[in-house]
C-alpha cells in the first residue's frame, strides 16, 4: 500500500502547504497530484490532508504518517547513495550548513583547498543559524553542518572542530576600545547590533544577558554579517563576535569578556544517516586542516 512515490508526493504537499506549489516542484500537473493523493488516502483508509481557503493542513493521521515518511525517504536516499558507491560511483556533492562567521572567516581556504584536490566533487553551502542547521540535518536536507557542541540531539553525531573565544567587538575609536577586558554589565549598557534569533551569536548573548540579569538594548537586528561589521566600525553600536573575526577585521577592536566566553564548535551529521564518500572525504580533510593549523587549536 505504501510506495516511495506516494510518500514523496505527500511530504512535498505538506512542506509546500499547497498542491499548486508542490506540483510545480515535482514537475507534474496539479490535477495529477490531486488524483494521486486522493487514491493514496483511499488505499490507506484515512484522510491525510485537509484543504481550506488558507491552504492545505495536515490531519492527525497525516501527522503520524509524516514522521515515518520522512524517515523512510531519508533511508531510501541513503540506500541509493550506498548502492551507487558500491558500483564505483560517488554522490559527487557535499551539502553543508555553515553559520555566517564561520563561513566568512574560517571555511573559505578549506573549501577552496578541498575543491582543488577534488575538482569532480560539488560543494553546496547553506548559510544559516545553528538551530536551523540542526533542523536541516535532522530532516535530511543537509549532509553536514557546523553547530555548537552542546545540547546536541541524540539523532546527530558531532565531531569537535574548534574552540573559539567570543569577544565584545567595538570600533577602533570607540571609548571602550582602550579596555583590555569587559564585564557583561558594561557590555549591555551599550546599544547592540545582533544577529536574529536562531544564530549561535545571538543565543550566547541572550544567555549572558539572562545569567547576569541585564537588560539588552538591541538597536539593530540583522543576519547580514557585513552590515553588522559596518555598524560597529561606524560606532552606531557594538556587538560580540568570534575572536577569529576581530583578529583580522580592520577598524574593529576585540575585547575579551570577564569571565571569558568560549564556544566549542563541531561538525555534525545524522547518526543513522549514510555518509557518502564525498562527505567522508570532506570531514577528514577539514579535521586534518584544523589539526595542522595551530591558529585554531584549543
Amino acid at each position: 500500500m505504501l510506495n516511495s512515490k506516494n510518500l514523496h508526493y505527500f511530504v512535498s504537499v505538506v512542506e509546500h502547504g499547497s498542491y499548486t506549489k508542490a506540483a510545480a516542484s515535482l514537475n507534474i500537473a496539479q490535477s495529477a497530484l490531486s488524483i494521486s493523493m486522493s487514491k493514496f488516502e483511499q488505499k490507506l483508509g484515512v484522510t491525510l490532508l485537509y484543504r481550506s481557503r488558507k491552504g492545505v493542513s495536515v490531519t492527525k493521521e497525516g501527522q503520524v504518517l509524516l514522521s515515518h515518511a520522512k524517515i523512510i525517504l531519508n533511508k531510501m536516499a541513503d540506500a541509493q547513495t550506498a548502492v551507487d558507491e558500491l558500483r564505483g560511483l560517488e554522490k559527487g556533492e557535499v551539502k553543508i550548513g555553515i553559520p555566517s562567521m564561520m563561513g566568512t572567516y574560517f571555511f573559505p581556504e578549506i573549501l577552496m583547498a578541498f575543491k582543488f584536490q577534488h575538482p569532480h566533487l560539488n560543494l553546496s553551502i547553506v548559510e544559516s543559524g545553528t538551530q536551523t542547521i540542526k533542523d536541516l540535518l535532522l530532516s535530511g536536507e543537509l549532509d553536514l553542518g557546523i553547530i555548537i557542541n552542546e545540547n546536541v540531539p541524540d539523532e546527530l553525531q558531532a565531531k569537535h572542530l574548534i574552540t573559539s573565544q567570543m569577544v565584545a567587538a567595538v570600533g577602533q575609536n570607540h571609548p571602550l576600545a582602550v579596555r583590555k577586558q569587559i564585564d557583561c554589565q558594561t557590555f549591555f549598557d551599550h546599544e547592540l547590533v545582533m544577529f536574529k534569533a536562531g544564530y549561535f551569536h545571538r543565543a550566547v548573548i541572550d544567555e549572558l544577558c539572562q545569567r547576569h540579569h541585564c537588560t539588552a538594548q538591541y538597536s539593530f537586528e540583522t543576519n547580514l554579517l557585513a552590515m553588522i561589521l559596518n555598524i560597529v566600525k561606524n560606532e552606531f553600536a557594538i556587538t560580540a563576535l568570534l575572536e577569529l573575526v576581530t583578529d583580522v577585521e580592520p577598524d574593529i577592536q576585540g575585547i575579551p569578556f570577564v569571565p571569558a566566553v568560549h564556544l566549542d564548535l563541531a561538525m555534525a551529521w545524522r547518526r543513522d544517516g549514510y555518509l557518502s564518500v564525498a562527505n567522508k572525504r570532506f570531514v577528514d580533510f577539514t579535521l586534518n586542516a584544523v589539526n595542522k593549523n595551530s591558529q585554531f587549536s584549543d
